[in-house]
Parts: structure tokens; sequence; C-alpha cells
């Protein structure tokens, strides 16, 4: 309740932002359309990233760490999200080109990444690979929380486009907004874990893999649509 009363105040301030004449200050001057496009551009992310959703996987991917172990995957997996995006914002498509791929080959790699994780959460409930102490804890932060569940093709893509289409501003502000949003939301698991309980947690945890897989088919089904097409 409270990240949505947040969420609402912040679209709600920036609606009323919004349709105030362009602003200038010394040496820099906000375009009338720079509040329009923050807010587009935000909740394309938002809506992508899909933070909320990710808890019931987060929780199954971090059941068997203690709480200091899973506050550290998830700075790790933030500052890792954050890291991807803003690099593949400013040079995905320049990355993409050097190495002689599309975004349409990503979005097929990450769904089949996403597929495994889906696969490994019905059939055993957690994530095996990875789960432990340290650098074990720690990797499990970056693959497969940070890639491909938070920033994953389609977030990638968003902010590529974003990019491309509202500038650098625009698109920095509104990952930045995002990831704290996230960050926010990923340090409430624990009380969430205590009012779910195990079954609960189990539960939760493979109806969202059945949803992540669906989500993993779509990427694959529309890459391979473009690829072949």
């Amino acid at each position: 309740m409270l990240i949505g009363a947040i969420v609402i105040f912040e679209v709600q301030l920036l609606l009323s932002l919004s349709s105030l004449p362009s602003l200038s200050l010394p040496g820099f001057i906000i375009p009338p359309d720079f509040f329009e496009n923050l807010i587009k551009s935000i909740i394309a992310l938002f809506v992508v990233i899909d933070p909320i959703g990710s808890v019931p996987l987060f929780i199954a991917l971090t059941q068997n760490m203690g709480k200091d172990e899973r506050k550290s995957v998830s700075k790790t997996a933030i500052a890792t999200a954050a890291a991807l995006l803003i690099v593949f914002a400013v040079a995905g498509s320049q990355i993409l080109a050097i190495f002689g791929i599309t975004i349409y080959s990503f979005m097929v790699a990450g769904g089949v990444l996403l597929f495994i994780v889906s696969i490994e959460l019905l059939t055993h409930g957690v994530w095996r690979f990875g789960v432990g102490t340290g650098r074990e804890a720690g990797e499990s932060g970056v693959v497969p929380l940070a890639f491909p569940l938070l920033a994953g093709p389609g977030a990638i893509t968003s902010v590529m486009i974003s990019f491309q289409t509202a500038g650098l501003i625009v698109t920095m502000l509104s990952i930045s907004i995002v990831i704290v949003i996230t960050y926010i939301i990923l340090l409430l698991v624990n009380p969430i874990y205590r009012v779910l309980g195990r079954r609960g947690s189990m539960i939760f945890t493979r109806i969202f893999a059945v949803l992540v897989a669906a989500i993993a088919v779509q990427y694959i089904v529309q890459g391979a649509k473009h690829l072949f097409s």
C-alpha cells in the first residue's frame, strides 16, 4: 500500500508539473514535453521490470539465505540491473552492432534464460545454482536476478527506445526512479516472506514461474518472428 501511494503521488506530481509551461534555468531549458516523456518512460520501464511481480521469484531464489545475505544479493542485483540499463540505453545499438546481432536475437537469448529459470522453479521450487554464501550469493544476484529478471530484454529494449525518442536526461531519470522503487520493494521481501510463510511462498513461486515461462515464450516468439520474417 505504501509503495502504491508513493508511485501514485509521484505520477500526480509529474502530471501537474507537465501542465506547466516550459521552464528555464540558467544554462538549462526544460522542453515543454519533458515531463510527459518522463512519465511515459517511468511507466513503461516500471511495467516491464515489474518489481512487485518479481517478489515471489526473489523469495524463491534467496529463501536459503540469511537476512544479511538476502540484502547483499538485492544490492548486487539492483546495482547490476541499473548498470546494464544505463549502458544499453546509451550504447545498446552500438554494442549489438559490434557483435553483429540484433535486438531480436537478444530477445530470444533472454527468453531462453527466463524459460530455464521458470522450469527450475516449477520443478524444484528453488534456484539451485549459485545459491550459497559469499561469492556464490553474489553471483545469484547477477544471474538470474539482475539479468534476465530485472534488466531483461524488455527493459533493455524499453530504455534503448526511450534514449532514442526522449533523450539522455529523461532516460537516466526514469531508470533512477524505477530502480529506487524496485530496491525499496526488494527490501520489503523479508516481511512479505514472514506473512506468506514457506508454504505460501512455494505456492506463489510456482504460480509466477508459469507466468515467467509464458513471458519467456513470448520473448522467443517475438524475436524469432522478426528474425525469420
